[in-house]
């Protein structure tokens, strides 16, 4: 099941911002409850492993089941599985429409995909988890270019990632290229997650 608790409080349990703002850890740098301020034991190699998975688990909004198959799919690529699998997240739709400006989170951007407001190459696409590849044209559907949300999103957006080259008043960007490394969240130790689930797989 995919989380849908407070993202402050697992962001705090985590240690880590899975919004992308640090807004959740600028106040309370420590652990939820009563004893979230307590010093813990050193986890393990397996907790390490558990915790980094969590983190880029929870950064996507990715559910236990969507996101193991899709590591499934990065071991199969010629890449190294841990940037593989970091680029397949990338290359989600809900992720896409985040990143391209047209909303505010990864959250608010699954919810215009399940609502039908945007078209991928034209044709409307309401999965979230639809993969997109790089050349694709993701745009928010005509009837939909007049959603408040959307524009105010746009409108405090400065710059977009390299990856992606939005046109503001078309309402619509282009995946241009796979992501690298360096683009990608560096608070995550990929090659930590794909130990954890060699021991499953």
């Amino acid at each position: 099941m995919r989380y849908t608790g407070s993202s402050w409080k697992r962001s705090r349990h985590l240690g880590f911002s899975t919004l992308e703002t640090g807004k959740e850890l600028a106040k309370r740098a420590y652990g939820p409850g009563q004893h979230g301020n307590d010093r813990k034991r050193k986890p393990s190699e397996y907790g390490k492993q558990l915790i980094e998975k969590q983190k880029l688990r929870h950064l996507y909004g990715v559910n236990e089941r969507q996101f193991r198959r899709l590591f499934a799919m990065a071991k199969e690529s010629k890449d190294v599985t841990g940037l593989a699998f970091m680029r397949i997240l990338e290359s989600r739709l809900d992720n896409l429409v985040y990143r391209m400006g047209f909303a505010r989170t990864r959250a608010a951007a699954r919810q215009l995909v399940n609502h039908g407001h945007v078209t991928v190459n034209g044709k409307k696409v309401d999965i979230a988890s639809y993969l997109c590849s790089v050349n694709d044209v993701v745009a928010i559907k005509e009837g939909s270019k007049n959603m408040v949300v959307v524009k105010a999103s746009l409108e405090g957006v400065a710059s977009t990632l390299g990856y992606v080259r939005t046109d503001k008043e078309k309402m619509s960007a282009v995946y241009v290229r796979l992501p690298e490394r360096g683009e990608l969240a560096q608070d995550i130790t990929e090659a930590q997650i794909v130990e954890y689930y060699n021991r499953l797989l």
